[in-house]
C-alpha cells in the first residue's frame, strides 16, 4: 500500500521545523523555573522603573514590586511552602484523581468503551468512535491507549479502511479533549488555576469545576457530527481501499467474563442511578445540606459530590468483578492513581511559585491593564478580542502541550486583562479550552503522537509524522471553524457557558 503523501512532500520542511524546535524546549519543569527566573528580573526592572497601573479592584495605584529586594527575597524564602500547600488545584485534582483512578483501575471505563464500540451497528461506527473517544477524556491519558487502536480495528473488521478509524479515534480523544457530559479532572484542575488568579482582582469570585459544562457538553454533540463528516467526506475517501494484509482481532471477553462484565456494568448504572435520585431528592429538601436555601450553595458541594459518584460506581464495578475485596484494594488503586499525578505534583510546585511572586509583584495586575489598555486602543473588544486568545492558545499549545501547564503561563496575564475587558473568567477560559485543543495531536511536541505512530504504522510501515498530521489536520480545522461558530453563537446569543454564567461579569 502506498498512500497519498502530497501533503507530507509539500509541508516536510514546517513539519521539520515545528519538530527542531519543540524538541529545543526543555521539560515543563525547566520551562516554568526560567520563566519563574524570568518574573523576578522583570520585576526588578520594572520596580526601577517605577512602574504602575490603577488596581481595578481597589482604584489604588499598584506599583511593582522587586523580588530582588530585602522584602523580596524574605518573600520568597518564607513563602515556597505556602505557595505549594494553598495552590487550590493541587488538593482539588489529587481529590479527583483518588475518585476517578478507582473507577479507571478497576476497568470500568475499558469495559464501557469496548463494550459500547464493539455492539455499534455498522451504520452507526464513525458515529460510536467519535462520541465515546471525545467523552473518553474523563479517563484523561487512557482514552489515547483504548480508542484509537479499537476503532481501527472495529474498521478494518467491517472493511473499512483502518487508518480512517485510527484518525477519527485520535481526533477525538486528543482534538476534542477538553470537551464532555461529564465534569472531570481537567475541568476541577482549570477552575482552581482560575479561581488563584482571579482572585487576585476580585477576592471573593469563584471559577467553579462546572462553569463550562453547559458548553462542553453541547460541544460533545457538535464535535461528533464534524468529526464523522470529516472521517466519511473527507479522510476515508482520501485514503481509498485499504490493500494492506495486516490481519485483526479484537481480544473479546469468554463467555464467563461477559456475564461478570455485563453484570458488573448493570450493577453500576444502578448504583449511579440511585446515587443520583438521592442527591436530587436531598436537594429539594427545605434547607438541606445540599441547598442551605443560599444561592451558590450546591456549587460549593459539587465537587465532593462528583467525587463521591466515580467513587461509588468504581468500587461497585470493582466489587462485581472482584478487583475489589477489601478497603486495602481500594487503598491500593487510590495509590497507583496518585503516583500517576507525580509529574503534576513536581510541575504544581514551580506553578504555585510562579503565580504567587506575579501576584506579590504586581506584575499580574500592571500587566493586565496595560494589556486592556493595548487593546482598547486598537478598538479590539468584544468577540473579536476573545477569538484572538483562541488563536494566540492555539499556535501556543503546539509548543506548550500540556492543558494545565499552558493555563498556569497564559492565565496570569490574560484572565484579569480580559476581565478589565469585563469578560467573565469562566467565559474566557472557554476561549482558551478551544484553542489548546484543537492543535492537541498536530504537534510533535504531543507525547501521545509517538504512540498514535505506533498506531499508525501497524497499518502502513512507510507511514512517518507526515501521514499522522495528513490524517488529523482536517480535523483539526474543522473542530476549530465549528467550535468558534459555536463559541460566536453562544456569546451573540446570550447562553451561559455554564450554570449562571454569562459572556461578561455583571456588577463588576
Amino acid at each position: 500500500m502506498e498512500p497519498n503523501r502530497s501533503f507530507k512532500k509539500n509541508n516536510l520542511n514546517v513539519l521539520s521545523g515545528i519538530e527542531y524546535l519543540g524538541n529545543r524546549l526543555p521539560h515543563p519543569v525547566g520551562i516554568f523555573l526560567y520563566i519563574t527566573i524570568f518574573v523576578i528580573v522583570a520585576s526588578w526592572l520594572f520596580s526601577m522603573l517605577g512602574t504602575s497601573a490603577i488596581h481595578p479592584g481597589t482604584n489604588e495605584n499598584t506599583v511593582v514590586r522587586s523580588l530582588i529586594s530585602v522584602e523580596g527575597i524574605q518573600y520568597i524564602l518564607s513563602s515556597m511552602i505556602t505557595n505549594f500547600v494553598e495552590f487550590k488545584p493541587l488538593g482539588l485534582v489529587l481529590v479527583f484523581a483518588l475518585g476517578i483512578g478507582i473507577a479507571e483501575k478497576v476497568g470500568l471505563f475499558e469495559a464501557t468503551i469496548k463494550k459500547t464500540l464493539l455492539k455499534a451497528p455498522k451504520s452507526m461506527i464513525t458515529y460510536a468512535v467519535m462520541f465515546i473517544g471525545i467523552m473518553g477524556s474523563i479517563t484523561a491519558d487512557s482514552a489515547y491507549l483504548i480508542v484509537p487502536p479499537i476503532a481501527a480495528m472495529i474498521f478494518h473488521l467491517f472493511g473499512r479502511h483502518p487508518l480512517a478509524g485510527l484518525a477519527a479515534g485520535i481526533a477525538a480523544t486528543g482534538c476534542g479533549f477538553t470537551a464532555n457530559l461529564f465534569v472531570g479532572v481537567f475541568d476541577v484542575m482549570l477552575a482552581g488555576i482560575s479561581t488563584e488568579i482571579v482572585q487576585t482582582v476580585y477576592p471573593d469570585m469563584v471559577v467553579h469545576a462546572v462553569d463550562n459544562w453547559y458548553f462542553m457538553s453541547a460541544s460533545v454533540l457538535i464535535l461528533t457530527l464534524v468529526g464523522v463528516f470529516v472521517t466519511e467526506k473527507i479522510v476515508e475517501p482520501r485514503l481509498g481501499k485499504y490493500e494492506g494484509n495486516v490481519e485483526v482481532q479484537i481480544e473479546n471477553y469468554d463467555e464467563a467474563e461477559t456475564l461478570l462484565i455485563n453484570k458488573a456494568l448493570r450493577n453500576t448504572l444502578i448504583s449511579a442511578i440511585i446515587y443520583s435520585a438521592i442527591v436530587i431528592c436531598v436537594f429539594f429538601i427545605p434547607s438541606s445540606p445540599l441547598n442551605g436555601g443560599e444561592t451558590g450553595s450546591f456549587l460549593s458541594v459539587l465537587n465532593t459530590l462528583l467525587v463521591l459518584f466515580f467513587i461509588i460506581i468504581g468500587v461497585t464495578f470493582g466489587l462485581t468483578v472482584k478487583k475489589i475485596t477489601s478497603f486495602k484494594d481500594m487503598a491500593t488503586y487510590m495509590g497507583e492513581a496518585i503516583k500517576d499525578m507525580s509529574g503534576f505534583i513536581v510541575l504544581v510546585f514551580i506553578i504555585a511559585q510562579f503565580i504567587a511572586y506575579l501576584e506579590w509583584s504586581n506584575l499580574t495586575i500592571v500587566t493586565a491593564v496595560k494589556g486592556a489598555e493595548l487593546l482598547q486602543s486598537g478598538n479590539v473588544e468584544g468577540i473579536p478580542a476573545i477569538l484572538l486568545l483562541v488563536v494566540v492558545t492555539s499556535i501556543s499549545s503546539m509548543f506548550i502541550t500540556s492543558g494545565s501547564g499552558l493555563w498556569s503561563i497564559l492565565g496570569p496575564v490574560v484572565l484579569p486583562m480580559y476581565m478589565l475587558l469585563d469578560f467573565h473568567p469562566a467565559f474566557i477560559q472557554v476561549a482558551y479550552r478551544i484553542g489548546d485543543s484543537v492543535t492537541n495531536m498536530i504537534t510533535p511536541m504531543q507525547p501521545f503522537v509517538a504512540v498514535m505512530l505506533g498506531f499508525l504504522m501497524k497499518y502502513d510501515k512507510k507511514a512517518g509524522l507526515g501521514t499522522h498530521i495528513a490524517l488529523l489536520l482536517p480535523y483539526t480545522i474543522a473542530f476549530f471553524i465549528a467550535w468558534i461558530i459555536m463559541f460566536a453563537a453562544f456569546a451573540l446569543l446570550d447562553i451561559p457557558v455554564g450554570p449562571g454564567v454569562p459572556m461578561y461579569l455583571e456588577g463588576k
